[in-house]
């Protein structure tokens, strides 16, 4: 099973953690079931950006974007080459590394 390390965050993921996942689960998916509690405004239906993600190691072996994530990506803050949505990013056989991102356009966080 891949690996997928988060790198710390002030306050969702403190220490930073690494997690296995199975290939064809998306990245936020395997984060939530972990316990690191990534925004996700819109329900993982791709029609927001909090979920956004950096792909530091690894992005290759994702999956494509498609068009909706690509223009949905672009109204993130803090856009990067390697940004992907969490709910769209889909593991496959390679290790991850994360970065969740310090901020993100939410202005309300709600557990889920």
């Amino acid at each position: 099973m891949p690996q997928i390390v988060f790198l710390p965050h002030p306050e969702l993921c403190p220490d930073g953690a690494a997690i296995e996942a199975p290939e064809g689960q998306t990245v936020l998916d395997a984060a939530l079931k972990n316990g690191i509690s990534i925004p996700h405004a819109c329900e993982k239906s791709c029609a927001c950006t909090t979920c956004h993600l950096v792909i530091r190691e690894g992005f290759d072996s994702l999956d494509e974007s498609d068009d909706l994530e690509d223009d949905m990506l672009d109204k993130a803050w803090g856009l990067e080459p390697e940004s992907r949505l969490g709910c769209q990013a889909i593991i496959r056989d390679e290790d991850l590394v994360v970065e969740i991102p310090k901020y993100n356009l939410n202005i309300v966080n709600e557990e889920h």
